[in-house]
């Protein structure tokens, strides 16, 4: 069974599970420049995660609860801000670093990420987080969220032995190629999917870079709207 995963630019993706459940992780959607227009009005949600608050990746996260009522699962106080904005409120679904939800047979353990986090409002919305997804058949995927590189990642990848992981690139407001390729190493992931760059122009880093600084690694580099299997 494959693992798809689309792209959906910047730090957006949908992730299509072994059991047949649609995730939305970040879903910054309507007004993500590179979100291609096929991809703004989903046909279905199944799953919504989100790593922070910050309107990049909160995106159209309460929108898309208003029309389609799939679990949401985040931070606590983030969690806490989006029951504020409409997102029906479930404890179950608010866990904090180093704890996991499980939905529907998926486990999302949130782990640690160097970032900032408050809502689009102001609001105080906890801590960054990145989260670990582990599928139905056991295949995991590390979600970085916007983060730099840190000596934790090595207990990321001892505890949790992600398949793949998913880092930010772009610099700037994230780590870019040059910390994403020590990420790596620290991670002992062969496999990333690199994210968070190109949608603006401060967003320079390019998977290229990282190719050249992560040689072992295999770079799985999607356009927008493309659909990988991992």
């Amino acid at each position: 069974m494959g693992h798809p995963l689309t792209w959906l630019g910047h730090a957006s993706f949908r992730l299509d599970t072994p059991g047949g459940k649609r995730v939305y992780v970040d879903p910054w959607l309507t007004d993500n420049p590179k979100c291609p227009d096929a991809e703004k009005t989903p046909e279905r949600v199944d799953l919504i995660a989100v790593t922070h608050g910050h309107g990049d990746h909160v995106g159209d996260t309460v929108a898309l609860w208003e029309q389609f009522k799939p679990p949401v699962v985040a931070l606590v106080e983030l969690r806490g801000w989006l029951a504020s904005q409409g997102v029906e409120a479930n404890m179950a679904h608010a866990p904090n670093k180093g704890g996991t939800a499980v939905v529907d047979g998926i486990k999302l353990t949130l782990t640690d990420a160097h970032h900032s986090s408050s809502t689009p409002d102001g609001t105080y919305a906890g801590e960054p987080a990145g989260i670990v997804l582990e599928l139905e058949d056991g295949f995991s995927i590390y979600f970085a969220g916007d983060t730099n590189a840190f000596m934790d990642m090595q207990l990321i990848g001892r505890i949790y032995q992600p398949d793949v992981a998913v880092l930010p690139i772009g610099d700037h407001f994230t780590m870019g190629p040059r910390e994403a390729a020590v990420a790596l190493e620290l991670l002992g992931v062969k496999r990333c999917v690199p994210c968070h760059y190109g949608t603006f122009p401060l967003l320079h880093g390019t998977p290229d870079q990282l190719r050249e600084l992560a040689p072992g690694v295999e770079v799985l580099a999607p356009e927008p709207g493309e659909t990988i299997e991992l």
